[in-house]
């Protein structure tokens, strides 16, 4: 029998190369995606298209209101997502696209889940390297999600189930990253990363994602499929 695991997915550059490496170590892959209001809902469709792409055994679809919580530029109009932020910035200051506890939230309903489908391993893919500083993507914070999770399912304290958090790309550049999906065969134009597309769904260039994103594909020489409408193309 194949192991399963969870796959938060989003739709992203990450969370698709993470279930890239999921899926080239074995696992059945069960994709986990979460409909919480944000901004940016072409990564919904994008989730679809790499869950269709991978064959994975099951897609589910979450909707949470994470905007009737706390503010952030990702799930309210009257918050402007934040364009043209220096590296030195991102690195030092948390942005207001930060959405309150919303990895801690992701993460708990993935354990659900897990528990009840058996699967040991959730993989996520966060990066603690070309990130916009958000606290909830570094290691520590796994290792504590880990820990916790322990101590919480039926599962784990009868002895059952020891469960993983799996972060395969926390420590690899944004261009190590892509190379490793290229590796393995992802299909970058079925993803999404933009904070704030256009209508038509063209990335906006300049947000930290799509900033971190450019730079990516330009660092690993590889050419960026995204269709940014700043620019056009890529």
């Amino acid at each position: 029998m194949r192991k399963k695991a969870v796959v938060l997915s989003s739709g992203g550059l990450d969370s698709t190369t993470a279930m890239a490496v999921a899926k080239a170590e074995g696992y059945e892959i069960y994709s986990l995606t979460f409909n919480y209001g944000q901004r940016h809902a072409m990564e919904l469709k994008a989730a679809k298209r790499v869950a269709e792409a991978f064959a994975v055994k099951e897609h589910l679809i979450l909707d949470l209101d994470l905007g009737k919580i706390g503010r952030s530029a990702l799930t309210t109009d009257d918050i402007e997502v934040p364009k043209a932020r220096s590296e030195k910035k991102m690195k030092e200051e948390i942005p207001v696209t930060y959405v309150p506890a919303r990895n801690t939230i992701f993460l708990s309903y993935a354990l659900a889940w897990a528990e009840v489908l058996g699967a040991s391993d959730i993989f996520v893919g966060v990066n603690a390297i070309d990130y916009s500083g958000y606290p909830d993507c570094r290691p520590e914070y796994i290792r504590a999600f880990e820990n916790m999770a322990h101590l919480a399912l039926k599962a784990t304290v009868e002895g059952k189930m020891r469960v993983r958090i799996q972060t395969p790309l926390i420590h690899m550049t944004k261009a190590e990253i892509i190379r490793k999906g290229v590796e393995l065969g992802v299909d970058y134009r079925l993803t999404h990363s933009c904070y704030d597309p256009s209508p038509e769904g063209k990335a906006c260039g300049q947000c930290d994602s799509c900033f971190l994103r450019k730079k990516g594909f330009r660092k690993a020489g590889i050419p960026d499929p995204t269709v940014y409408a700043d620019l056009g193309g890529a």
